[in-house]
């Protein structure tokens, strides 16, 4: 799996396809008119499904797990649907550059988180990268952000947002280590939408009643960015350093906003698209000469290419 392709490695391109997967995640929320808990809720609950057929196949490495790890599983999705509560919140309230440029803090926040608990130090490259990324994605929002109403709500319902994902993913980080792909995966998307069910009871929310239309969203956001991005995210938490994955982010705000141009008709002027190579510059900075690759081969071998 340690192949180049053209001087990528399988892992970048993977990588690559994560992002542009997790990327129409706003777009289908737009789309939806089901309240944000209850898509987040089937959103997971399908993916789960989706998995089922493979479980008898990982039977052994989903129960094979002790009470720290299960504690920790829950607590993991516990923030992934947190995460997909206040983000999805906050697509209702403000646009779609709003809303995904505060996600750039992610990066950030797991990177500090990184080198507190997993002592992980980050090189020059990184640093630099993510720099340029970040202040790419603040020019891709800074037309967009306000200081009052709504949009203000929807900023802090973010911001809350892409702390909880930060924590999820440091959680996640320590559990891959011992946990396989798709056992950490299956448990994290079912303890998340589980938790969403039970809000969803406490506020009220119908579970039924949905148009065919709201159905076929929550099965797109299952497939495209549930399983070819967060899924995806989470099995190369093996093979790359969490703030690494994290910077998976930065990429989101560009493919987003042009997505939302095209399929919402929200503006986006060219200063932002001229921010959107900026980020792009320093995402490819950073997966380029960020990652050690020796350690990413090293831990591929040591695995013998499994989840």
């Amino acid at each position: 799996m340690n192949r180049s392709t053209k001087g990528f490695s399988a892992y970048e391109l993977l990588y690559l396809v994560g992002i542009i997967a997790i990327s129409f995640s706003s777009i289908f929320v737009k789309w939806s008119d089901a309240d944000v808990a209850v898509i987040a809720m089937y959103r997971l609950y399908l993916t789960n499904l989706l998995l089922l057929p493979f479980a008898w196949k990982y039977r052994r490495e989903l129960f094979s797990l002790t009470r720290r790890q299960w504690l920790m599983l829950g607590a993991s999705g516990a923030m992934l649907g947190l995460h997909f509560l206040l983000w999805m919140a906050s697509l209702r309230l403000t646009t779609v550059a709003s809303s995904t440029v505060i996600l750039t803090l992610e990066p950030v926040i797991v990177m500090l988180g990184s080198y507190w608990i997993y002592k992980t130090k980050a090189n020059a490259a990184m640093l630099a990268g993510m720099g340029i990324a970040i202040i790419g994605s603040v020019v891709i929002g800074a037309g967009d952000f306000s200081l009052s109403g709504d949009a203000l709500a929807g900023d802090v319902l973010s911001f809350f947002g892409t702390v909880a994902v930060a924590v999820h993913m440091l959680i996640g980080k320590g559990l891959r280590d011992s946990v396989g792909a798709f056992a950490y995966n299956f448990w994290v998307f079912l303890f998340a939408a589980t938790a969403l069910a039970f809000y969803n009871i406490g506020v009220g929310n119908p579970f039924t009643g949905y148009s065919s239309k709201e159905w076929g969203l929550f099965l797109l956001l299952a497939i495209v960015p549930t399983l070819f991005g967060h899924y995806l995210f989470n099995w190369l938490l093996k093979y790359m350093n969490a703030t690494a994955v994290s910077m998976a982010v930065l990429g989101e705000p560009v493919i987003s906003s042009l997505l939302a141009w095209l399929l919402l008709k929200e503006a986006l002027s060219g200063y932002q698209l001229i921010a959107g190579a900026f980020i792009l510059s320093g995402v490819w900075l950073f997966i380029r000469f960020g990652q050690d690759k020796s350690e990413i081969a090293a831990k591929a071998a040591a695995t013998g290419q499994q989840a």
